[in-house]
């Protein structure tokens, strides 16, 4: 091992900064960790297949997607046992629970190289303050979309889906989220949110069992819903809504007077992780700003790094579901709630879809 002499002055330590630096960039691009596998735990239709194969190509290795349909499931596959991912694709609140359960592997992000491209405002986060942990995979919106060729009336309120018209009643896809339904029905009835309250969640209850009687679905993955026309009205990703948009032209995506939610979904690894090193490798290929744009040009998410806009489709910029209109209030990101909070959200959404 080489030892280097730290003295007081300026030119030596900006040597030692230096020497540091290529150190760490020169072990990052070394080829000894590229080969092998990499098992990628994420939403369906949420990765770019021209981004495996760019990561395939440049580093030989063979990247495997797994899909799931919730956080839900996520959390349950891996706290039950199920072993063998490197890298998981998850929401915020969920990564701070994580965390705070030791599920996920510290891999020091902010020293990757590639760390100097994601936005101040995405680095000192409350799931993942100076982040240790995790990097961004894109950001969003959840609100609602309604077929505009259908719906009529006052289209701007939650009332579309709790107090449905004729029209949409029976018609009606609910994300099958039990934070992000439970949510939306808070804000619908102006009660706070990560709410412990016994009789506010009474109040939720029987919002949604009222509401249930014109839910023709539970279901996350809702644009084939949309553009089938089996839903008029549908919660939804403000990306995934625009993908159900350019299938069907007459769909629009809802930013309500009550307001709506924000979320960044954000990669990390699970403990014990198989291929730690290529997983790693992967975190910090998507940190590069033209990597990051092909998640935006495929999913049509922001997605937190400097640079990217330059390789993003030009149509993004002014697409609705990315721009909210002039006066839109400003999405609200909700931390990972108390487990009392947590307890009454899993009762009421038990309850409902039994």
């Amino acid at each position: 091992m080489t030892l280097i002499k730290i003295t007081k002055g300026r030119t030596d330590t900006m040597r030692l900064k230096t020497i540091l630096l290529t150190t760490t960039m020169i072990a990052w691009a070394s080829p000894v960790f590229a080969a092998g596998d990499l098992f990628l735990y994420t939403y369906g239709e949420y990765t770019p297949p021209d981004l495996v194969t760019k990561f395939e190509k440049a580093f030989d290795i063979k990247v495997h997607v797994d899909t799931f349909d919730s956080m839900e499931t996520m959390l349950a596959k891996l706290r039950g046992g199920a072993g063998g991912y490197d890298v998981v694709v998850a929401g915020d609140p969920n990564i701070q629970l994580m965390i705070s359960e030791k599920m996920l592997e510290k891999i020091d992000v902010n020293a990757m190289p590639n760390y100097v491209n994601v936005e101040e405002r995405w680095r000192n986060v409350y799931w993942d303050s100076g982040r240790n942990y995790s990097a961004p995979w894109a950001w969003g919106t959840t609100s609602f979309m309604i077929d505009g060729a259908l719906v009529k009336g006052d289209i701007s309120t939650l009332g579309v889906l709790f107090n449905p018209s004729a029209e949409v009643k029976g018609r009606i896809n609910m994300m099958r989220d039990v934070n992000e339904v439970i949510n939306i029905a808070l804000r619908y009835l102006n009660l706070p949110r990560c709410n412990e309250n016994p009789e506010d969640m009474k109040k939720v209850l029987t919002l949604l069992e009222t509401q249930k009687q014109w839910v023709k679905s539970y279901n996350s993955e809702f644009k084939e819903a949309l553009v089938s026309g089996e839903a008029v009205a549908s919660m939804a990703w403000n990306g995934y809504a625009m993908r159900a948009r350019d299938e069907k032209p007459s769909l629009v995506y809802i930013y309500p007077k009550e307001g709506f939610s924000g979320w960044m979904d954000n990669l990390a690894v699970p403990k014990g992780a198989p291929n730690l090193e290529n997983a790693k490798t992967f975190i910090n290929f998507m940190m590069d700003p033209e990597n990051a744009a092909m998640v935006t040009n495929y999913a049509r998410y922001s997605n937190g790094i400097k640079g990217s806009e330059k390789f993003v489709d030009a149509k993004l910029a002014t697409a609705p579901e990315l721009a909210p209109p002039a006066g839109a209030a400003a999405p609200e990101f909700i931390p990972n709630c108390s487990p009392a909070s947590t307890k009454l959200y899993d009762r009421v959404w038990t309850k409902l879809l039994n």
